[in-house]
């Protein structure tokens, strides 16, 4: 079967025709938008704050029965520390999975639909639709990371009052540096998932099934904490991005430590540039049959 590509050369011939305007992001954000998997998913990351609020009013303040303070101990301390928590035990796998969703789903979910060659025939080029796709793919898990902290912000604000990020280690921050430094967080927390989010999307250009592209990249994830917990790889593990996942607490110290952040932002980066390069140069020429 023809891969349709003589259809996109033809149709930038055709008078009036612009590629860049093929699928604007707006027609495919607001088409992601109405999808039940995302309202689902944002339900339940801004029912997470909630969630936990009411686990700490049952079973009393976190920092009760443990004489080591960590920053769960400082849960209850101010709506920033309760924020700060929110965002720690969700790095380490619930963020992973709206990022590997929305990345995951996207292009994978028009070929079991058997609707992306009649998008490709409308004719939308296929770097165009990636782009697309990508561009609001990643704008919709940084709005996931960006919706737990400002719920969590807001829950804590109303349940534990307005106050300086207390720091487990000693000391704490005012409420604008707390502010800014959790927004540092959250840019990092980002950055730092850019790898799932490729790997979900080149994985998404390669099947026809998006439950295998979502939980492929999902799964490539979790092996990669096991290895990181293998302590006998030494510094090879430094080279692995789950290592750096949690170097965002530097960030939320007196005296900020930017090292470890720059070395996974590089990690990330570099994975993921390349996974995206891999997604684009892989369907460029698939044969696209459903």
């Amino acid at each position: 079967m023809s891969t349709l590509t003589e259809d996109d050369v033809s149709a930038q011939a055709a008078s009036g025709y612009r590629a860049g305007s093929t699928l604007p992001l707006r027609v495919e954000l607001v088409r992601q938008l109405k999808r039940r998997r995302t309202l689902i998913m944002g339900g339940i990351l801004a029912a997470l704050p909630f969630v936990l609020a009411v686990a700490f009013a049952i079973g009393g303040s976190p920092g009760d029965r443990n004489g080591r303070v960590t920053l769960m101990d400082t849960a209850t301390a101010s709506g920033a520390n309760f924020a700060a928590v929110n965002l720690f035990v969700s790095a380490g796998f619930l963020l992973v999975v709206p990022v590997a969703l929305f990345c995951g789903d996207t292009v994978a979910s028009e070929a079991s639909w058997s609707s992306l060659r009649y998008l490709l025939a409308a004719p939308v080029p296929r770097a165009r639709l990636l782009w697309s796709k990508l561009v609001v793919g990643l704008g919709l898990s940084l709005a996931a990371m960006v919706l737990l902290p400002v719920v969590a912000l807001g829950v804590g604000t109303a349940v534990y009052g307005w106050g300086p990020l207390r720091i487990p280690t000693g000391g704490a921050l005012d409420t604008a540096t707390a502010t800014q430094r959790l927004a540092v967080v959250v840019a990092y927390v980002f950055v730092s998932q850019l790898v799932t989010a490729a790997l979900a999307f080149w994985l998404s250009t390669k099947t026809d099934a998006p439950l295998g592209a979502v939980g492929g990249a999902v799964g490539l994830t979790i092996v990669g904490n096991v290895l990181d917990a293998v302590t006998a790889l030494g510094h090879w593990r430094d080279f692995l991005p789950a290592h750096w996942q949690f170097a965002w607490a530097d960030a939320v110290q007196p005296h900020p430590e930017w090292s470890g952040m720059i070395q996974g932002t590089a990690i990330s980066v570099t994975y993921a540039l390349v996974l995206f390069a891999l997604a684009f140069r892989g369907f460029a020429r698939k044969d696209i049959v459903s």
